[in-house]
């Protein structure tokens, strides 16, 4: 059972990733650019075009390792990449830019309090996390075997 509500649970994280990929290059590009810190170096729509670009490779990796060891490490990537944009929302946040509904500073709040929630999806449905505590484990069982000597 838990199976296969990982295996979903993967699938819909990168139908999630993929969808909105495809919206940063197209109906919600433009809601994109409140995410962009007014520090970022860069042209903000190149910023908003590449990212979706990378939601799209990140979404189709997590779909193409379902059931596969790599999805792992596609876990790991989606993770990094949650965390890579999160100084985007709380940008909006601090600067109060209004986007995807989010017009209020509550609103914005609650939105980043589901980044770690993102975060650790992430890592939960593909297995991510459970392969390092594994490596870990095997690595604390058998120092040899990482290059490690005590």
């Amino acid at each position: 059972m838990t199976t296969w509500i990982r295996g979903t649970a993967q699938v819909v994280l990168a139908g999630f990733l993929l969808f909105a990929g495809l919206a940063h290059l197209t109906f919600a590009r433009t809601e994109f650019y409140a995410q962009i810190p007014p520090w970022m170096p860069g042209d903000a729509d190149f910023i908003v075009v590449a990212s979706g670009v990378i939601e799209i490779i990140a979404g189709a990796a997590v779909l193409l390792s379902w059931r596969n060891p790599t999805r792992a490490w596609a876990g790991w990537a989606v993770a990094a990449l949650f965390v890579a944009v999160f100084p985007g929302n709380i940008s909006q946040f601090v600067e109060q830019r209004d986007a995807f509904g989010l017009t209020t500073d509550s609103g914005r709040a609650i939105r980043l309090l589901f980044q770690p929630l993102l975060i650790a999806w992430a890592l939960w449905c593909t297995g991510a996390w459970t392969w390092w505590r594994r490596r870990q484990a095997a690595t604390a069982a058998d120092p040899q075997a990482s290059g490690k000597s005590g």
